[in-house]
């Protein structure tokens, strides 16, 4: 049935086009290995959308990629890279394409005096709505001539001189050395330096997969006498974006160092070597291919020892259980742009709630005033103006922002160890309060008399200084109701992911929400006609969020508590104190409860009673967080508090050292040991105790049946806190060097984690989820941060579970 499915699609698309397409393109190449041995290499160049099959297709699928050679003997099966390997819903089986580029390797044996090798490729190629027929294309590899024997000369630790001109025709854009470090006994680091002409570019090992090939080192000879350990170590790169490929690639520019770890199986083993391939391009790419040979006895030798590092404290593998290149390093490139949209649209909201206040809104008819008497001699200036207003409104907010943008370059770390700080957090609880009680109208919070006036003067002065000295005076004279907004905007932002431009694109919304409501009143007046009078609803709006503000200080006030461990504010307490918040808010809207400066209520209106009644149901729900979750033998979690209130587990009453029952790891080595002992893959979770969306996946991402199934049974997780500020043991607290630059002392386990995280995996945001081999050494795929959308996150799972399949099998 699939067979004749194939031959239906075949015969569908044959008739679907009038020009004849060809997808892909073929070049070949050849590489001597040793005498009348060689590597052809086939490299086929797929256009974009379409998808070229592997060799190794189930039967029933679609025609898998074949090659014949007429006069060579294969020596071996044809090597391919990894591709894509997909379900397809069509076929109904599991099968791997390739995309963009692919590169296939047959090392052969031609009789002596053979010049050419013929062959022939049979394939087949689709896209998302067709497949063309199978074609067959020939193919012809050049043997080359043979050179003189050259004597492979024992490594030298010469300098490299870049300054002899090299032979005309002849491009030789690198030029190599050697050496060797011996760790143990059966250890040692293979090194290899490049020296890179001037604009030339040679391609990292973790360069993007779709663009120009990547550095591949691997054992010259098939030997078990040693073996390689983990991808080389390498230094400093460089990431741009290529317009051609569309990827980030990743490369070294002048020079790099490549250190590989081998670990001998044979002690008698005297000599090693080493191939490495790759490209090396500038307005032209040549292909990399080099042998290295490295002698393991003699004066080239040096010794070295594992111990802490000057430069870099951060390479001593008793801090972490690994070293800086054992796994990829890779940039931090999830898009933040959902998230400050989210963070805008928070800010915009917050500006509107503020417009509701008794500090702003009166300000409106002060402003069409003003603008009524300085609109100028035309209706186009005075909206002019009035636009102009509007937008110094927001750039005054915007400016708020600008202190943490400086900050945040310091360092990278700086806006999460604010936002997780105890004595900070200790701080914006107590403002909180005192901004709710300032709500509720028991005292007034003003700025300096001074300021004020100071800004009123300078209305007077005219044009655009006066209109920008207007937009001011609003700013300061609305503090005491915008002031615990911006305060939550500002406590809510501070967090590591997104940082300071959160904080900008909040302060952006609240300006825009804050500003576009005067301007519109400054350039039609006529609109005042149509607001509602002020009154009592202005103080009820105030109430309301003085209740928010309430409920919400005792958020800091838990942050504080989770990360100190104190055991003070479990989530009996928290849901306690907000079932009292939100009730008591409830009851004030039913008009059962009052404050100083609430007007009488004859009669109450339809919106206070319907808002009354979902803050009831609110509630309620508040008080369904105490039912028992007979799983987990915790209280229930609730979605809509997921961030804000503390663990389920961490309770007084059922209280559980786990997440969901999962059998987690706080301890990077530890994981790894006991990995190591059932042979399972590593997720790193980089989390945080006062990370609001690190909740969220544990709660209701991690339950989900098939990801809790993987988590329990297929994965070992390590749970690394960020913001963990118990303090290191002596001997741990190191001084170490920053990503960008400077250094920091690594006081306590937060410290420690998230200096892991950004030198090893250039992040710094949580959650971050990272799936590595039981060893620690290898990434299972590329990281991920918050994925709330539980099939991705499964998918993600399943993905790095295939990945170590394949990998074991090896």
């Amino acid at each position: 049935m699939r067979k004749l499915l194939t031959c239906l699609l075949l015969l569908t698309t044959i008739h679907s086009f009038s020009q004849i397409l060809e997808p892909v393109k073929w070049k070949t190449s050849t590489k001597e290995v040793a005498e009348n041995e060689y590597i052809l290499i086939t490299t086929a160049t797929i256009d974009e959308g379409w998808h070229l099959y592997s060799q190794h297709v189930p039967d029933g699928g679609p025609i898998p990629t074949t090659f014949n050679y007429s006069n060579a003997e294969k020596l071996g099966e044809t090597k391919e890279p990894k591709g894509y390997t997909v379900n397809d819903p069509i076929f109904e089986m599991e099968i791997t394409y390739f995309g963009d580029k692919a590169q296939f390797e047959q090392k052969v044996k031609v009789e002596s005096g053979t010049r050419i090798v013929n062959a022939t490729v049979d394939f087949m190629v689709c896209d998302d709505s067709r497949c063309l027929p199978p074609t067959t294309v020939n193919l012809t590899y050049q043997i080359p001539e043979k050179k003189a024997a050259t004597k492979i000369e024992k490594p030298s630790k010469l300098k490299i001189d870049l300054s002899d001109e090299p032979t005309i025709g002849i491009l030789e854009p690198i030029k190599w050395n050697t050496s060797v470090e011996r760790i143990s006994e059966t250890e040692y680091d293979l090194i290899i330096n490049a020296a890179i002409e001037k604009d030339w570019h040679l391609y990292s090992q973790y360069t993007a997969e779709g663009g120009s090939l990547p550095i591949l080192i691997e054992k010259d000879t098939e030997t078990t006498d040693y073996e390689l350990v983990g991808k080389a170590i390498e230094s400093d790169t460089i990431k741009k974006y290529n317009d051609v490929f569309e990827v980030y690639e990743t490369y070294f520019d002048n020079s790099t160092t490549l250190k590989q770890r081998i670990i001998l199986n044979n002690k008698e083993v005297t000599q090693v070597a080493l191939r490495l391939t790759g490209q090396v391009c500038k307005s032209v790419c040549l292909q990399v291919d080099e042998r290295f040979v490295f002698s393991l006895e003699g004066e080239d030798i040096s010794e070295t020892t594992n111990v802490v590092n000057e430069q870099n404290p951060t390479t001593n593998n008793t801090l972490y259980g690994m070293e800086p290149g054992d796994v990829t390093l890779i940039e931090n490139d999830l898009k933040t742009s959902k998230s400050l949209w989210t963070i805008f649209g928070l800010g915009f909201l917050g500006g509107l709630l503020a417009l509701l206040t008794p500090c702003v809104f009166p300000m409106i008819p002060l402003t069409v005033s003003f603008f009524t008497k300085t609109g100028g001699t035309s209706k186009g200036s005075g909206i002019g103006k009035a636009v102009l207003y509007g937008v110094f409104i927001l750039l005054v907010y915007l400016l708020l922002s600008v202190p943490f943008h400086l900050l945040d370059s310091v360092n990278e770390d700086i806006l999460n160890e604010i936002s997780t700080n105890i004595w900070l957090n200790i701080i914006f609880f107590a403002v909180f309060v005192f901004f709710a009680f300032s709500f509720f109208g028991y005292y007034e919070l003003t700025l300096p008399e001074s300021w004020t006036s100071k800004t009123t003067k300078g209305e007077n002065v005219g044009g655009i200084v006066g209109v920008f000295f207007m937009a001011l005076t609003l700013a300061i004279v609305s503090f005491s109701c915008t002031g615990p907004i911006l305060g939550s905007l500002l406590a809510g932002s501070l967090s590591s992911d997104g940082g300071a431009w959160q904080l900008t694109a909040g302060m952006a919304g609240f300006g825009v929400s804050l500003g576009l409501p005067f301007a519109l009143f400054a350039m039609f007046p006529n609109m005042m006609n149509a607001l509602p009078k002020s009154g009592g609803w202005l103080n009820t709006t105030k109430v309301v969020l003085g209740f928010l503000e309430l409920a919400l200080a005792f958020k800091f006030l838990s942050n504080a508590d989770l990360v100190a461990h104190w055991g003070i504010l479990k989530i009996e307490a928290f849901l306690g104190i907000w079932i009292l918040c939100f009730g008591g808010l409830a009851l004030y809207l039913f008009g059962k409860v009052k404050f100083p400066h609430d007007s009488p209520i004859k009669k109450l209106s339809f919106f206070r009673i319907s808002t009354g009644v979902l803050i009831a149901a609110f509630t309620i729900y508040l008080i369904s967080g105490f039912r028992v979750n007979k799983e987990t033998n915790t209280f229930t979690s609730l979605t809509l508090l997921s961030g804000l209130a503390p663990p389920v587990g961490y309770s007084w009453l059922l209280p559980s050292t786990t997440t969901n029952n999962l059998k987690t790891f706080k301890d990077l080595k530890a994981g790894i040991a006991y990995a190591k002992e059932v042979n399972k893959p590593i997720m790193l979770d980089f989390t945080g105790y006062a990370c609001v969306n690190c909740r969220k996946m544990e709660e209701h991402v991690w339950p989900k049946q098939e990801i809790d199934y993987h988590l329990k049974n297929d994965y070992v997780v390590v749970s690394l806190y960020v913001d963990d500020k118990k303090e290191l043991p002596k001997a741990e607290q190191l001084e170490v060097n920053r990503v960008n630059g400077g250094t920091r002392l690594l006081k306590n386990y937060g410290h420690k984690w998230a200096n892991f995280q950004t030198q090893f995996f250039r992040s710094n945001s949580q959650p971050y989820y990272v799936l590595l081999t039981p060893d620690g050494t290898q990434m299972l795929g590329k990281p991920v941060g918050y994925t709330p959308d539980d099939k991705e996150y499964a998918q993600f799972l399943k993905s790095g579970l295939a990945a170590f399949k394949t990998i074991s099998q090896k």
